[in-house]
């Protein structure tokens, strides 16, 4: 038996716009992410003999099974490479869950990376990348170590450049946001602010916080705050609060705020905490 433990990083949107509804029903995207140092530790036991699938979790809101993306990415290595051994996937849990940080797609490259150590497939960051890609859109990005811009479905990834590191409060309302029922109910043509992606990445290559904060825009905030309003409210009260700007993450509904410095955001998160059980402060990595 042989295990390995990674951390799976939770992403944020600084941005995010959508070009188009594609004929096989997916959008074509494009966005800025980032990778943050909150994170889920996840453990990949590999067994010395045949046996199953296994995932489990200190989190009741994770699923397991193949619902489980964790589940599906091990299962695809075991089909690609043709083995039957037993895999035993274990998260703890620091993601919030269902809260457009990607903590399922990082849970999945996390163990694509371990079980590639653990059976000797010596896969690199592209090969990990690819079989990624067959589990969902988000799930390469996950591979990455900094931010980059995202096009196609999600999937097609440029590096960013960037030493800045920003200091950001996440909150999660007590409430999940289907992210297909987000982007069904996307309207194309009722969008009135798209983000300015290459200003984005300029800013976020010159360390330039103040434009980086003006710039976060992500128009899928529309759909899920129409239904959602207390997103808007958190918004406000982020900014009333020292936040330099604010955006919703993902499909939602966690909002998250750039403040100039970890002090700013610790305050901030005093008094979100008293309203909020997830309440985070935390740091983009590069």
């Amino acid at each position: 038996m042989t295990e390995t433990t990674l951390q799976a990083r939770a992403k944020v949107n600084l941005t995010l716009d959508v070009i188009e509804r594609l004929k096989d029903g997916y959008h074509r995207v494009e966005m800025v992410l980032h990778r943050l140092d909150l994170a889920d530790r996840v453990r990949i036991t590999v067994g010395g003999g045949k046996g199953p699938i296994r995932v489990e979790s200190d989190s009741p809101l994770v699923p397991e099974g193949r619902v489980n993306i964790a589940y599906r990415a091990a299962q695809l290595i075991r089909d690609k490479y043709g083995m039957d051994r037993s895999i035993t996937v274990s998260i703890e849990k620091n993601i919030p869950v269902a809260a457009g940080l990607g903590g399922g797609s990082a849970d999945a490259a996390a163990v694509i990376e371990g079980l590639s150590m653990l059976l000797g497939l010596d896969l690199d960051t592209a090969g990990m990348m690819r079989l990624g890609t067959l589990l969902g859109a988000d799930v390469p990005f996950c591979f990455m170590t900094g931010p980059a811009l995202a096009q196609g479905k999600g999937e097609v990834l440029t590096p960013i450049p960037s030493g800045v590191v920003l200091d950001l409060l996440l909150v999660k309302p007590d409430f999940p946001v289907s992210t297909a029922w987000a982007y069904n109910n996307l309207k194309l043509s009722s969008i009135t602010k798209r983000p300015d992606n290459a200003g984005m990445v300029s800013a976020l290559a010159k360390g330039d916080k103040e434009r980086i904060a003006s710039g976060m825009v992500n128009v899928l905030e529309g759909v899920t705050a129409l239904r959602f309003p207390e997103i808007l409210r958190i918004k406000e009260q982020m900014m009333e609060r020292g936040a330099l700007g604010a955006v919703m993450s993902g499909s939602g509904p966690t909002v998250v705020g750039l403040f100039r410095d970890n002090n700013s955001a610790l305050s901030a998160a005093e008094y979100f905490g008293k309203s909020y059980r997830e309440v985070i402060t935390t740091k983009t990595v590069t």
